[in-house]
Order: structure tokens, then C-alpha cells, then sequence
């Protein structure tokens, strides 16, 4: 490969790619090697406190997670990028204020960013190949083990914040990452020179159900977007009131990270909400036959927790709503869904409203 950078200017070429990245909806492109040393002692620190639950995956092909040359042969750079989400629909905390309403992460609203993102980088990636002729390129959009926040913040994408978001200063953390492995030595951006978190701790203090072990360390056993999202059975009956009505994921250490002023409406239709699930009723959700929620849901990341989990998760959230008799009529409705675990959670909710 150093042929071909021979006849040409690397820091050009970066510049010139970080052009076709703009053109793409990339909001930012970064260049950075692939020495992860640092982040590969803090994930197995992080395996070894069973920090991640339920998700075996994170465990697994040993450390080709954390060494990208042993994942794809011949890596010696990762380009990431990001690209904005956040949407025009209703503000997040009018709705997380009002018990009646579901929340839903403002990440899900919009098409499953998964293929629109790896759409994009495979088109950036057979744009360089072509303009060079040739090259080994690799894109990624949460599908391998990848150290993508890791990558990022080496690339000067931002840093690892308190809250384990990558913060950008002029951006926020409302925003999609990928990459693209290379066998091409590029120039390589300087990573962020520090994190710009300070004595600030909202995110940690803010968290509903204290997911924090500390700054820098997430108990996803805790955590609202995993019990949501990634964990499949029983909720613990401990949590289920900590959980208020967020129903897919959670953005509480978002929405109160003063560096999020900084950031931007998305220009990207695709990521902007569909079907009313910014601002939708729990009890109307809730009501949605297992076809309605396929249709209302097609395209999304919401298909990822499937019907089941849907009910689930609504229940809890309908538990913790007003004690109204609209709300248990629709608790009741549900009480002989053939689930167990659909079941067991809408009997919880009737008894918190005093209703079995």
C-alpha cells in the first residue's frame, strides 16, 4: 500500500475522503491507528465484574474486539464517523414528565439506523477503493466486535465520557458511529488531548436506577436500555418502579449533559420519528395487536425486542402510570396473554394499582 500513498499526498487524501464522508451524511470522519492496549485491560476489568449481564457476545473472540488486526488481517487504520440522529419530534422530557406518555430512545424513532449507516460506509469505502485502485476496506455499523467509542475517541471524534457516550465539544453524543478497517496508512488525526467532563456528574446522579459504579463504569445489569432492550426475561420486581415509563432504551444521561446544547437537528429523513412514537400514549401502544405493532415497527430497531418484550416493557410502565380505570381495563386486557412473562409483569402492574 505504500505504493500507492508514494504518489500522492496522505494528508490530502484524508482530506479529500473526509469530503466524500460529507457528501454521504457524515456528520464526521477521523483517522486513527489501531493500539487499543488502554481500553482492552478497562473491557476485561469490565467481563470479569459480569458487568455485562446477559450479553455473553461481549466476551466472546477473545481480543479480536479490542485488536483490529487480529478481527480483519492487515488493519493498520480505522476511519470512523459519525453521523447525527436526534430528530425534530416532540421534546424528550415533556415526555418523559408525563407518566401517560412512552418513552422510547430518540435513536429508535426513525428507520434501523444499522442499514442506512452501513449503506453509506460501504459506499464510501468502494469510492476510495476506486479512486486508489485498490485496498482492503471493511465497514461496521455494530455488527462485529468492534471497540467502536474506543476508536473513535483515538481518531479525535471526542472522548469516553463519565457516562460512557463519546462527548464531541461541538456535537453532543446524539450520534451514530461506524468504521472502516483499512490496510491504508493514512495520516492519523491527534485523539481528543482530554475529557471535558470536569467535576460534572449529572449524567451519574441522573440515572434512574444508579447503573453507575462510578465515572467511566456502567453496571449494565442496572441499566434501563439493557433491562429494555437487551435482557429477555423477568425484570427485577426491585427495578420495575425505577423504570417509570421509558419503554425502549433510556436517554436521561443525555438529556442532562450540558454538552448536548451543542447539538444538531439531523438532516437525514430516515432518522426522523414515524408513526407518533415520539409522543405516543401508553395505553394506545399497548393496545396494538401483535400485526398493528409489526406494521408500526417495520424498518425500525424496535423489532429487535419483538412483541413480547414490547408488552413487557409496557406493563411496567402502565404499573407506574396514574391510577386511573382506563388504565386498569387495558392492565386486564392483557392478564390472560398467552405469555408467562407478559403475564407475570400485568399482574404486577395491577397490583401496584391495587387491582388483583
Amino acid at each position: 500500500m505504500t505504493d500507492i500513498l508514494a504518489t500522492c499526498d496522505g494528508g490530502a487524501l484524508v482530506e479529500t475522503i473526509r469530503g466524500w464522508a460529507e457528501e454521504l451524511g457524515f456528520s464526521q470522519l477521523g483517522v486513527s491507528d489501531i493500539d487499543l492496549a488502554d481500553h482492552e485491560g478497562h473491557l476485561k476489568r469490565w467481563l470479569e465484574a459480569g458487568h455485562q449481564g446477559e450479553m455473553q457476545w461481549m466476551g466472546d473472540h477473545g481480543t479480536k474486539r479490542s485488536r483490529p488486526e487480529e478481527l480483519v488481517p492487515g488493519t493498520c487504520r480505522v476511519l470512523s464517523l459519525r453521523m447525527d440522529y436526534l430528530g425534530d419530534g416532540t421534546d424528550p422530557m415533556s415526555v418523559l414528565e408525563n407518566p401517560d406518555k412512552a418513552y422510547i430512545a430518540r435513536y429508535t424513532l426513525g428507520r434501523d439506523y444499522h442499514k442506512l449507516v452501513r449503506k453509506r460506509l460501504a459506499q464510501l469505502a468502494k469510492r476510495i477503493e476506486s479512486h486508489l485502485g485498490q485496498g482492503l476496506y471493511r465497514a461496521f455499523v455494530d455488527s462485529a466486535p468492534v471497540l467502536e467509542r474506543a476508536l473513535a475517541e483515538r481518531a479525535g471524534l471526542g472522548w469516553i465520557a463519565k457516562n460512557t457516550m463519546l462527548i464531541n465539544q461541538d456535537a453532543g453524543s446524539w450520534f451514530f458511529l461506524g468504521e472502516i478497517y483499512t490496510d491504508l496508512p493514512l495520516t492519523v488525526d491527534p485523539p481528543q488531548d482530554s475529557k471535558h467532563c470536569g467535576t460534572c456528574r449529572a449524567c451519574l446522579d441522573i440515572c434512574p436506577t444508579d447503573a453507575f459504579v462510578g465515572p467511566f463504569e456502567l453496571d449494565a445489569r442496572r441499566c434501563i436500555s439493557y433491562l429494555t432492550i437487551e435482557h429477555k426475561g423477568s425484570i427485577d420486581p426491585e427495578l420495575r418502579p425505577l423504570m417509570g415509563n421509558r419503554i425502549f432504551g433510556c436517554d436521561d444521561c443525555q438529556l442532562v449533559c450540558p454538552w448536548n446544547k451543542f447539538a444538531q437537528v439531523t438532516a437525514e429523513p430516515d432518522f426522523q420519528p414515524r408513526h407518533g412514537l415520539d409522543d405516543g400514549e401508553l395505553l394506545t401502544l399497548f393496545a396494538w395487536d401483535e400485526a398493528t405493532w409489526a406494521a408500526n415497527t417495520e424498518g425500525s430497531a424496535l423489532r429487535r425486542i419483538g412483541y413480547e418484550r414490547w408488552l413487557r416493557n409496557l406493563a411496567i410502565a402502565l404499573g407506574n402510570a396514574p391510577s386511573t380505570p382506563d388504565t386498569v381495563a387495558g392492565l386486564r386486557q392483557r392478564a390472560d396473554y398467552p405469555s408467562e412473562l407478559v403475564q407475570e409483569h400485568v399482574s404486577w402492574a395491577l397490583e401496584q394499582h391495587g387491582a388483583l
